[in-house]
């Protein structure tokens, strides 16, 4: 089995970008994250920890704003209009999930950082963190079969336009998918991004395929993946680690996105 550890490359993307900080110093500019949170949960608390940790390291402010939903509008209005706040997050998922594209579509897209609204100038956090990942241990797309599970609006759905874009060999699957299994069997790469543990087991997966675990559920109190444990078994797959894959680089991506947006200004 091989590896694909996302916490040994954001090593040396959170060197990069302490040094790029320092550069945004020296010209009177302090790039500040605004993270605005309406809904309490074990999954997203862990979530913003690790981005307050993150921008400690490299010198950003990261303020996180515990919010009523119905009091978003206000303050993403007031938020898109400071100019000493260069990007913007609306942690999802919302107390009523009803209202995500109407809410995300508030952040003024110059400081869109999670490229969730219609008009964002910037590719979205998660897709570019798995991008990284495998371009990192030089897994090439060219002429291979990907599959990507789930078409949510934070990963499967951007990552697979990406890709479409870079005319890579892609299909998806979601819960109205009758022959998961198969397709699964056919793919070279596999995304999976549903967060539902378990959806995709061991003896769905090709000999010698490449595994990128970027789901995230919460299992009996702790944060699971969409792996079922006994993929693990398995010595012949490149593949996300338990913890460590595609989270670390996740939070590097959206730090890449307020460092542009703060040199940008």
């Amino acid at each position: 089995m091989k590896l694909l550890n996302g916490s040994e490359l954001a090593g040396f993307i959170k060197e990069r970008h302490a040094h790029q900080v320092r550069v945004l110093a020296h010209d009177k500019i302090f790039p500040k994250l605004a993270i605005v949170q309406v809904k309490d949960d074990p999954v997203i608390n862990t979530y913003i920890k690790l981005k307050q940790k993150y921008g400690a390291d490299v010198d950003i402010d990261v303020d996180v704003h515990k919010i009523s939903q119905t009091d978003t509008a206000q303050l993403l209005n007031t938020l898109s209009n400071d100019s000493s706040v260069h990007g913007i997050i609306v942690q999802l998922p919302l107390t009523d999930p009803l209202q995500t594209d109407e809410i995300v579509n508030m952040v003024a897209p110059n400081k869109d950082v999670d490229a969730l609204g219609k008009k964002a100038s910037f590719e979205p956090a998660t897709p570019m963190a798995i991008l990284w990942l495998l371009a990192g241990y030089n897994v090439d797309l060219a002429g291979k079969q990907v599959l990507v599970v789930g078409h949510g609006k934070l990963v499967g759905d951007p990552l697979t336009k990406i890709l479409i874009r870079s005319k890579v060999n892609v299909s998806v699957a979601d819960e109205h998918t009758k022959d998961l299994a198969q397709k699964a069997l056919d793919a070279d790469v596999i995304i999976t991004a549903t967060g539902y543990p378990g959806v995709l087991e061991a003896d769905m997966i090709k000999q010698g395929a490449v595994v990128v675990d970027a789901g995230v559920a919460s299992e009996d109190g702790k944060t699971v993946g969409d792996l079922a444990p006994d993929v693990y078994d398995r010595d012949d797959l490149t593949i996300t680690p338990r913890r460590g894959g595609v989270g670390p680089l996740t939070v590097c991506a959206l730090f890449e996105n307020v460092i542009r947006a703060a040199g940008k200004r």
